[in-house]
């Protein structure tokens, strides 16, 4: 699989899927989404009860709370207890750290911890509504039929949307931070910067998240570097992305910094050599997976 956003591939995929509904031995691969979480009390209920409903088994939703101060982090254990009742088993859970150290170390963690835990791929995804929940068994559906290595929700490709909520100025500057990104590293991703995405396992453990510098948002832009770097096919799948409704942005002068500087700390600091990597099967072993921590 090439490096190029290969959408058609993917249209074929979810396609030869039945119109998005996972076989059962799918539905079932053991999936840990990650959820940053920085005072989103407001958001986060809507979230997991989003995900819980999705026909997916072997779903897990792991929140990962910087310490905030409006008790996100007491009310995810709240959610996570009711979870358990209702689904008969710890199908969420919640992983504290002590300070806000930024979003790119908090995602760092959590998927670390879900890969640690067993989950065979990983979904990073934002509290604040942006992400559609509804596509989380697709781009699950793309990995397992393509063996791509990393998924991303794109909002660049054909069929991809933003919110009508973003003024042309917001949409030029998500547009123009992509194309410099791109463009500085020499990918044909359209949606680099993009934080809804889809990993396998694998592919989390050859980025090696101990040695990632980003601490904000060009987290998103180290990581699919890396994984191009190190062989993994890049899929990209459209998505509406939604304004956030409740909350505040996260949004800041150093991130944005950071984001202007990374590409070109990543391209002068001279990437790691491209190592292939083989192609998974693209059908997991039956009895895989199920609800609850992975193991």
């Amino acid at each position: 699989m090439t490096e190029a956003s290969s959408l058609d591939a993917a249209e074929r995929a979810v396609r030869s899927l039945g119109a998005g509904t996972l076989p059962e031995e799918w539905a079932a691969t053991p999936l840990t989404v990650v959820m940053p979480t920085y005072n989103e009390a407001g958001s986060l209920p809507g979230m997991v009860d989003a995900l819980m409903a999705l026909p997916l088994p072997g779903l897990r939703l792991l929140v990962v709370d910087d310490s905030s101060p409006d008790g996100t982090g007491d009310l995810a254990e709240e959610h996570a207890r009711r979870v358990e009742a209702e689904h008969g088993g710890p199908r969420m859970g919640v992983l504290h750290r002590t300070a806000k150290d930024g979003l790119g170390r908090a995602y760092a963690a959590g998927m670390a911890r879900a890969v640690a835990d067993g989950a065979h791929y990983v979904l990073q995804m934002d509290a604040d509504g942006s992400h559609p929940a509804d596509k989380v068994a697709e781009l699950l559906g793309v990995a397992l039929a393509t063996g791509a290595g990393v998924v991303v929700g794109s909002r660049y490709v054909q069929g991809g949307t933003l919110s009508d909520a973003w003024g042309a100025h917001r949409k030029l500057l998500s547009r123009w931070a992509n194309a410099y990104a791109g463009t500085i590293l020499g990918t044909r991703v359209r949606d680099i910067t993009g934080g809804f995405n889809l990993w396998r396992a694998d592919a989390v453990r050859a980025v090696d998240l101990a040695t990632v510098d980003s601490a904000g948002y060009s987290f998103q832009v180290e990581m699919k570097y890396r994984a191009l770097r190190r062989g993994f096919g890049v899929m990209e799948v459209p998505i509406h992305f939604e304004d956030r409704t409740v909350g505040e942005s996260k949004m800041n002068l150093m991130v944005q910094l950071e984001s202007v500087v990374m590409p070109w700390k990543l391209r002068l600091r001279g990437a790691p050599a491209v190592v292939r990597v083989p192609r998974p099967a693209a059908r997991p072993e039956r009895g895989v997976g199920g609800p609850g921590p992975h193991g």
